[in-house]
């Protein structure tokens, strides 16, 4: 562990001192790569300071624990200090797991009313306010990508944006088919039915993750589409953007402004096309891609929201909690810390 901590003691003072270089400051591109990977090393980094600190103290009690003036003290000093050291060990444990590169980014999720018709509609737009008020707790901001609304209420499909710091390293759990068991509001006899709702949840592409080559994009401008009112453009401002190469389309009509429209497209079309690569990835790791919670596959059922027993279950961890109510106001903390705590301990056992 000592050497590992080593290394990333030297690798960031390396990337320190190339960051202070001329040839660096006026190469942007090289810049960001730095400042990156700083940012994956820096709690560790961070924490083999302090941990340095305590070797230390704990050889310097036990030099002293012999001295007829001091020993006591020492002897207490250091009792506290190994203490701290062996909690500290388990931390650095973690600190030394692989980190996902993307954890830092913002995230891009795109929820979709599935199986149930209306009901699946309404339970997508009851996911888009739970994410909306966890985003809320922990001062994130969202910004509404696309959105059709459904007749009944919620959306056929709703994408927006999470942004802050570490969105990804939370909602990155996130993807996969969300099961609701209720009463709906049409249901005249009281039965309970069962419909579901998917998420897929990208990390954002930053400037540098995808070099989107416009010459295989078609762009087409239309005018937007809505269900009247002042906040529908009437004029040829939505912009369409299909890739050629893969068949992807994205339609953005959220702003009034084309440009606006057009940049906003551009930056989805290289979060979903960046995603794609992601993916290939994972499918070419073939059997560690099963192991991973938050890179399984995205269609399998990951959570039932119960609503007769207030219960939500996440199937693939087998956690349960009985807040539903609070869950569905944004209070995710507790079944994201239990992803996130199962997914460190499966790293820690080399799954």
């Amino acid at each position: 562990m000592i050497e590992r901590l080593e290394n990333i003691e030297a690798r960031y003072n390396e990337l320190n001192d190339e960051l202070m270089m001329p040839e660096t400051i006026s190469n942007v591109k090289r810049t960001l790569e730095i400042t990156k990977e700083q940012a994956t090393l820096k709690d560790a980094y961070d924490a083999y300071q302090e941990y340095k600190k305590v070797l230390s103290g704990i050889e310097e009690s036990k030099e002293l624990i012999n001295d007829p003036e001091l020993g006591e003290m020492a002897r207490d000093e250091l009792k506290e200090l190994e203490l701290k050291k062996e909690k500290m060990d388990s931390d650095l444990e973690i600190l030394l797991l692989p980190k996902d590169p993307n954890d830092s980014k913002n995230v891009v999720i795109e929820i979709r009313g599935a199986a149930g018709g209306d009901e699946g509609n309404i339970f997508a737009g009851d996911l888009f306010d739970m994410y909306k008020h966890y985003a809320e707790k922990q001062g994130y901001s969202i910004e509404v990508n696309e959105e059709y609304p459904s007749e009944a209420g919620g959306y056929s499909l709703i994408g927006f944006t999470v942004k802050g710091e570490g969105a990804y390293s939370k909602l990155k759990y996130e993807s996969g088919a969300h099961r609701v068991q209720r009463v709906p509001s049409t249901e005249t006899q009281g039965r309970v039915h069962t419909s579901t709702a998917t998420v897929l949840v990208m990390p954002e592409a930053d400037e540098f993750d995808y070099e989107l080559d416009m010459s295989e994009v078609r762009i087409d401008i239309t005018r937007a589409s809505g269900c009247g009112g002042q906040g529908v453009n009437t004029t040829d401002s939505a912009v369409r953007l299909t890739h050629i190469p893969t068949g992807l389309v994205v339609y953005s009509q959220t702003e009034r402004s084309q440009i606006k429209n057009k940049e906003k497209a551009i930056k989805i079309l290289k979060t979903r096309l960046y995603d794609l690569k992601l993916q290939e990835q994972l499918e070419a790791e073939g059997k560690e891609r099963r192991s991973k919670i938050g890179t399984g596959d995205r269609s399998e059922k990951i959570r039932t929201y119960n609503y007769p027993q207030n219960r939500v279950t996440d199937h693939r961890i087998g956690f349960t909690t009985n807040t539903l109510d609070r869950v569905m106001q944004g209070d995710l903390d507790k079944v994201i810390e239990a992803l996130i705590t199962e997914d460190q301990n499966r790293k820690l056992r080399g799954e």
